[in-house]
Formats: structure tokens, sequence, C-alpha cells
């Protein structure tokens, strides 16, 4: 294989591969162009029948050892392509007895200017229909379900990590529920762009030394084998030379990750303890691995800073994609091979986290009830709720008293509150939902 000998020379040698959904989705063009290229009546009907066997053993796996060539090398893809191409045309040449030439055979009516950016686009696809939409809707499920359970947990809000208004368990994590499940919409939606194929686009655009309907049979064979709409699209020189629908998903990559993060955080904090922290929650599941090296007994949260670890690098690779979908000039992008990587590997370490975090730790949290209620009717920001009957100013002054140990209820009498007026304001049901606690004295 003269070009792949040369490439590893050429090309820099980190040993980062391309991801099975990238090797996948360049057999999956091989195979779809062989057959229609045989379908049109350019190329052998054993030739073309040879070529298709040898590429769906590649989408198979059966080959993944020859697929050699660095992530890191020409940004348009031509080494992917031209791995893919010699790879068939060896295995097609041995099972048939004679040469097929992987430029006039298995390369056909291509080029890797639209080859590279169409396996790519396929790729991520895959990897985010097939493992990314399901583990968002499972972490939206999970959390609806703690949402549920912890409604009637009531605790303290706190607004720059100080003590807030009270709020419940359920809503703060209903807040996730609600935010993951708009981010399933964000992805899918900004997916649909990736669903148009430039194959059939050639080396700028034009179409040149292919067949017009070529595009459009590659793309529904594509569509047909994957189970996903792909679809030819009608203007093939955007995503010839633009990559920014990739840029988009990465972004609403990015987007998912914030939140696991912030949810993540939030985990933590409410974990921190046992005695010393929070602890407002438990969970027991964190108990399986030892927290600590030199501290018997201590439980760590350590699925939870396992995915906040995956949320920073899916960040940092959508910085990596903006560069990558900047790269190139007029009719070609440069970054086509990074950001096939770079997609394929933030939808798995999203998929995986987020099926971790839901199964391994929102599914187990157990609510510190007391401890949690207890926070509540102790924050001095309760002094917010009488606030309207008493002013602002004399508010503040007994949230300082407060702050400096004076229990509420206590404080609350000496103001002239009588005890029924002072557990009717305090009544946690009521401080969870809007209203004004002040009119009931």
């Amino acid at each position: 294989m003269k070009y792949v000998e040369g490439s590893k020379r050429v090309f820099l040698s980190t040993g980062t591969r391309f991801p099975r959904e990238v090797i996948w989705a360049i057999g999956a063009i091989k195979l779809s162009a062989a057959k229609s290229n045989a379908e049109l009546g350019l190329l052998g009907g054993d030739v073309g029948k040879a070529i298709q066997s040898k590429a769906r053993e590649l989408m198979e796996g059966e080959h993944d050892q020859a697929m050699v060539v660095d992530v890191f090398q020409t940004g348009s893809g031509t080494g992917l392509n031209m791995n893919a191409n010699e790879v068939l045309a060896e295995l097609a040449s041995a099972e048939l007895g004679k040469e097929v030439h992987p430029n006039d055979h298995v390369n056909m009516g291509q080029s890797s200017n639209d080859v590279g950016p169409t396996a790519v686009r396929v790729a991520a696809a895959m990897a985010v229909e097939r493992e990314l939409v399901p583990a968002l809707r499972g972490m939206s499920r999970s959390l609806e379900k703690t949402s549920r359970k912890t409604a009637n947990v009531y605790k303290a809000g706190r607004t720059h990590l100080r003590d807030a208004l009270p709020v419940t368990m359920g809503q703060e994590f209903g807040a996730y529920a609600d935010e993951f499940s708009r981010d399933t919409r964000l992805v899918r939606e900004t997916l649909r762009y990736l669903l148009e194929l430039p194959i059939g686009g050639t080396a700028v655009g034009t179409g040149i030394n292919t067949d017009p309907r070529f595009g459009g049979m590659v793309a529904s064979e594509i569509a047909r084998m994957s189970g996903i709409p792909f679809r030819s699209a009608k203007d093939k020189f955007r995503p010839t030379r633009l990559l920014t629908d990739m840029s988009s998903l990465s972004g609403a990559m990015r987007t998912v990750s914030i939140g696991l993060y912030r949810l993540c955080q939030d985990l933590r904090l409410m974990f921190s303890g046992p005695l010393t922290g929070l602890g407002e929650i438990d969970i027991p599941t964190q108990e399986e691995v030892a927290g600590s090296s030199i501290m018997p007994g201590k439980t760590n949260p350590v699925t939870v800073e396992s995915a906040l670890l995956a949320s920073a690098e899916v960040a940092g690779l959508d910085s990596a994609n903006a560069a990558a979908a900047s790269l190139g000039e007029f009719e070609l992008a440069m970054g086509v091979p990074l950001m096939g990587y770079n997609l394929v590997l933030q939808a798995k370490l999203l998929s995986e986290a987020l099926r971790k975090v839901a199964s391994l730790v929102i599914d187990h949290v157990v609510p510190m009830k007391s401890r949690a209620q207890g926070y509540a009717e102790t924050s001095q920001a309760l002094v917010t709720l009488v606030s309207p009957k008493i002013g602002y100013d004399k508010a503040s002054a007994l949230g300082k008293k407060i702050a400096k140990g004076t229990l509420i209820r206590p404080a609350l009498k000496e103001l002239g509150f009588s005890a029924k007026e002072i557990e009717s304001v305090l009544d946690m049901k009521n401080l969870v939902k809007p209203g004004i606690p002040a009119k009931k004295i």
C-alpha cells in the first residue's frame, strides 16, 4: 500500500487512530459507491461486488488493524480516504485474482474532498443518535424521578454559596431535568444539518467526473444501512468547504457538558461531609470503591468527579473544533479528520458520563431530610418573609442578629409576632411557591 506507507513518513505519528464509527462510515461510503457505480453501469459487476464485499467487512471491523493512518494527517482527510481505498483494493484483488485499482475502481466518482467530509458527518451523527441522545433521555428520566421523590424535602436555597430562601430538593433536581430535556432537543436540532452529505460533489463541489445521480444514490444507501435519514446536499459546495454544521453540533455538546458540570458540582456539595460539610444527600453506590488510600471508611463522589473530567474534556474539544472549523480557504475545509475524531469522542464521553451519573448517582440519591430542613429553618434569609411587614432596614438588622446565632422564632417573638403568626409565616410548604407569606400576619 504505497500511499499508506508514504503517509507514515510525512503525517504525524501520534498513535491517535480513528474510532470505529469513522471506519464504519468510510466502509459504508465505499460499499455504497461501488454499488451505485455498478448500477449506473460504470463499474464491472465482479469488481463492484468484490469491493462491496470487502467494504462490508471493513464496516464490521474485520480490517481495523489495516486502518493505520494517524488522525493528525492531511487536513482534508485524504489519508483516511486513501487508506480505505488501498486496503479495499488489495483485499478485492486477492479475492478476484486480478487487479482492483484503489483510485480507478474503489475511489470511482469520488474525491477525498467529498469522501472525508461525508465520512466524519456520518460517524458523528451515528455516535450522537445511537449513544448521546438515548443517554440524555435517560438522564432526564432519572432526574424527573428523583425530583418527584424529593418533592417534599425542604432545604435552604443558596446564592453565592450563602444562605438564601428555602427550596425543595425536588425543585433543584427538576431544574436539571428540564435542562437536559431541552439539551436533547438542541442536540437533535443541530444534528439535522449534519445529515446533508457532500458526497457526489467530488473535488470542489461541482460533481465533475461523477454521474449526477451518484451522490443521491450513495446518500440513500448509507441512510438505509445506518437507519439515519442522510440525504444528498442540494448545495454540495457548502458542506465541502465549510464545517460549520459540525461546529454547531460540537457547541451543542459543549452546552450539555456545562449542564452536566453544574449538576455534578451541586451533587458534590450536597454530598460533602458527612459531618463537616453540607451532608444533604447520601449516595450509597459511591461506597463501592475505596474513597481514600489512607483514610479508612472515607467515601468520595468518584462517579461525579469522573463526569466532571469528561465534561471538561468535551468543552476543551469544542474549542479545538472551533479552530479546526476555521481552517481552510475557498473550496476546501482543512479540519476534517480532527473534527471527525473529536465529535465522536465528545459524544462518547458525554454518553458514558450521563449514563453513569444517572444510573449510579441520581437513581440512588438518599435525601438527608431532617438535616436539609434544619438548614432551611435556620437560614437568616428567612427574614425576607417578614420584610414586607417590618421594612427592609429592620429585616436587615434582624438578619444580622440571626447570622450571629439568634434563632429566628425568638427574634420574631421579640418583634411582637404571636406563636401562631410565626408558625404560619415559617410554614415550609408555603415558602417554596409563589406568594406573600407576610400577608398572613
